[in-house]
């Protein structure tokens, strides 16, 4: 899945969707949107912890785009990319 995440985002016909300007204070976290942030350290009744992953994001002004697209014909990748707003 990453060789398809990559192959979208080095596609210059990738068509993006601009999602607008974020400010962060530094490094974030990624999460499934169905979870409360602050529910992230809390154990399910059934067992396991909420997914996440890190983000090293310096602290700044980052312009959001996203892209839900076909990769190949086996897989389809949803996207978020940060860019700096400047960019």
């Amino acid at each position: 899945m990453k060789a398809a995440a990559e192959a979208v985002l080095a596609d210059p016909a990738t068509e993006w969707e601009e999602c607008g300007t974020w400010v962060s204070d530094g490094p974030a976290v990624l999460m499934d949107s169905a979870e409360a942030g602050a529910e992230l350290d809390v154990e399910y009744p059934d067992g396991g912890m909420p997914a996440q992953a890190p983000v090293p994001l310096s602290a700044g002004r980052w312009r959001v785009r996203a892209v839900h697209t076909e990769a190949d014909d086996e897989n389809w990748v949803g996207l978020v990319q940060l860019l700096p707003a400047g960019s």
